[in-house]
């Protein structure tokens, strides 16, 4: 499960980035940086791969709410003001994305479609203007551990989108420590 999970990460090289011709895009990516989110998706995915895998192979949540493993026989427990430490994540902010002002929704709506009709929250990625597309797979591969396609715009990215877009301030230390509890308390599958 582990090595799915490095596979599907992004690492961005915000420099590169700032060089393209496409306005929107550099655009987009600025409004992300704002966000706070610069040092965890600038973060190389995969320095010690087998190391991670050991991680999530060997790790569980307290009812503290601590993420426990061990690494090589050393025992690891992350807080969430350790993770938010390590990646500068911010603290302040939404923790529940149904709290996008609706007024953002809409207009995100219209903002993000390719075409001149708005986009439904559950509809394809190629219905988005293509920076948005690029703003949809960092997300969907880097934050989220749903399985199956990523092709599909689901409510909670077309919200978090939206706050990204119109500076809302999220609690991405809150938000992603959530998803990493959730990747250590997946239940694998049968094959």
């Amino acid at each position: 499960m582990a090595s799915s999970l490095i596979s599907n990460s992004h690492h961005i090289d915000f420099e590169s980035v700032f060089r393209l011709d496409d306005a929107g895009m550099v655009q987009m990516l600025e409004t992300l940086i704002a966000t706070g989110l610069k040092e965890f998706l600038g973060c190389p995915a995969v320095f010690y791969e087998d190391a991670l895998t050991e991680f999530f192979a060997n790790s569980s949540v307290r009812e503290d709410g601590m993420v426990v493993s061990t690494i090589g026989g050393t025992t690891i427990e992350i807080s969430q003001a350790m993770f938010a430490a390590a990646f500068e994540l911010p603290t302040e902010g939404l923790i529940d994305l149904t709290y996008v002002p609706k007024n953002f929704v809409f207009d995100a709506r219209s903002l993000f479609s390719d075409s001149k009709e708005q986009v439904s929250m559950s509809c394809l990625k190629k219905a988005l203007k293509f920076h948005y597309r690029l703003l949809h797979d960092i997300l969907a591969k880097t934050i989220y551990v749903k399985a199956g396609s990523f092709d599909c715009l689901t409510r909670d990215r077309f919200l978090l989108m939206t706050a990204i877009t119109f500076d809302v301030k999220i609690n991405w230390s809150s938000l992603l420590f959530g998803v990493l509890k959730e990747m250590v308390t997946v239940v694998p599958q049968n094959p």
